[in-house]
C-alpha cells in the first residue's frame, strides 16, 4: 500500500529554494490544486455511472476542454496513484519533456467495478474464440448456474488477504498504542477539520453538481464526536478485542482532486505565483504483513536525508493514512532507537 509524506519547511527556513534545489535541475512548482468535496461512499456521488467521475485520463482531459493532441495516461498503483501521478509529472518537469502537467485523481468507492467469476469470464473468452456452433454448445453445456456468483470487491493485501484494518488492528497492538490514544487522535483530527471548515480554509474545494441532486459543497465526513461516544463502539475488524473502530478510521471516500505543476520559469512567464516547491520524493516498500504500513517510518528519514534536511527544518508534516492506530505507531516507530537499530539500520531513532 501506499504512503504519502509532504514535508513543509519552517516559516522563515534559512534554507533558501535556491539551497534546496538540485544543480541543473529545473525548479518545479505548485501552480494551483482543486478538488470536489470528499464525501462518504454512498451519500451523493452513487448515482453518477463510472464514466461520470472515473472516466480513463485522456477520455477526463477531452471531456474537460483539453486539446487531443495533449498526451495523457492513467495510474493504477492502489492507495499511491495520486503520488505516483505527482511525481511522473515531476520527473517528466525535470527532464525537460514537459513544461506543464495536470495530475487528477479520482476514487469512488460508491461504484467500484464488480467481475463475473473466473469461471464465467473463462466460458465468455473461450465462446469468442469458438469457430463453429458445435464448438459453442459444447462450452455452453458446462454452463453452471455457479458461474453467475461475481466476485465481490474486497480492500485487502493480495499477499496476505488481510484489508488494511486488520494491519492496522495488528500494528497498533505491537506497538501498543491504546484505544484511547487512537480515540483521541481521531477526535482531534475531526475537530480541527471542522475548525478548518467553519472557518472557510478548506479553499481548494470547489462546488460539484450531482445530476438530479443538489450542488455539493463541502465535505461530509468531518464528524467530530466525543470521547464518551466513541468508546461505545465496537471493534471494526479484529473482534471483539481489537482497537480500530470506525470512529478511529477514515471512511470509505467518493471524490476527485487535481494539481497543476509546472516549471518555475514557465509559470512566472504565464503570471503565475508559486504556491509550493516541489523538491524531492521517495518510494519505499516494506514487508506487506507486519511493516505494511510502516511506510511513513522508512519514507520520512530518506527523503530528508535526500533533500539536505534535519527533523528540526519542517514545519509541519503530511502523512497519509488511513487509520488513527497506524500513524500513532509510525510515531512510536519513529521515536525507537530499538527500532531504528534491528529495522532501519540506523544509529539513533529519527524521531520530531
Amino acid at each position: 500500500m501506499g504512503v504519502l509524506v509532504v514535508l513543509y519547511l519552517k516559516a522563515g527556513q534559512t534554507k533558501s529554494k535556491k539551497t534546496l534545489a538540485k544543480p541543473n535541475i529545473r525548479n518545479i512548482v505548485v501552480v494551483d490544486g482543486v478538488r470536489t468535496p470528499f464525501l462518504q461512499s454512498g451519500t451523493s456521488y452513487k448515482d453518477l455511472m463510472p464514466h461520470d467521475l472515473a472516466r480513463a485520463a485522456l477520455t477526463a482531459a477531452l471531456g474537460a476542454g483539453f486539446s487531443d493532441k495533449i498526451p495523457s495516461h492513467t495510474v493504477t498503483m492502489a492507495c499511491i496513484s495520486a503520488n505516483q501521478a505527482i511525481t511522473t509529472g515531476v520527473g517528466l518537469i525535470a527532464s525537460g519533456q514537459c513544461d506543464v502537467v495536470i495530475a487528477g485523481g479520482v476514487e469512488l468507492m460508491s461504484d467500484v467495478p464488480i467481475r463475473h467469476s473466473r469461471k464465467m469470464r473463462k466460458m465468455m473468452l473461450d465462446l469468442s474464440k469458438a469457430k463453429t456452433l458445435g464448438q459453442r454448445l459444447s462450452l455452453i453445456s458446462k454452463f453452471r448456474l455457479n458461474f453467475l456468483s461475481p466476485e465481490l470487491p474486497a480492500v485487502a493485501e493480495f499477499s496476505t488477504s488481510e484489508t488494511m484494518g486488520h494491519s492496522a488492528d495488528r500494528l497498533a497492538a505491537a506497538f501498543a498504542v491504546s484505544r484511547l490514544e487512537q480515540d483521541e487522535y481521531a477526535l482531534r483530527s475531526h475537530s480541527l477539520a471542522k475548525k478548518a471548515q467553519d472557518e472557510g480554509l478548506l479553499s481548494d474545494v470547489i462546488p460539484f453538481k450531482v445530476p438530479g441532486k443538489d450542488t455539493v459543497t463541502k465535505d461530509n465526513g468531518i464528524r467530530p464526536s466525543s470521547l464518551e461516544q466513541m468508546a461505545k463502539l465496537k471493534p471494526a475488524f479484529i473482534k471483539p478485542y481489537g482497537t480500530v473502530t470506525a470512529a478511529n478510521s477514515s471512511f470509505l471516500t467518493d471524490g476527485a482532486s487535481a494539481m497543476l505543476i509546472m516549471a518555475e520559469e514557465k509559470a512566472l512567464a504565464m503570471g503565475y505565483k508559486p504556491k509550493a516547491y516541489l523538491r524531492d520524493f521517495v518510494y519505499v516498500s516494506q514487508d506487506p504483513k507486519d511493516q505494511l504500513l510502516l511506510g511513513p517510518s522508512y519514507a520520512t528519514p530518506k527523503v530528508l536525508e535526500k533533500a539536505g534536511l534535519t527533523m528540526n527544518d519542517i514545519d509541519a508534516y503530511e502523512f497519509h493514512e488511513a487509520f488513527s492506530g497506524q500513524i500513532l505507531a509510525n510515531f512510536k516507530a519513529m521515536d525507537s532507537d530499538w527500532f531504528a537499530q534491528n529495522y532501519m539500520g540506523r544509529k539513533t531513532k529519527v524521531s520530531f
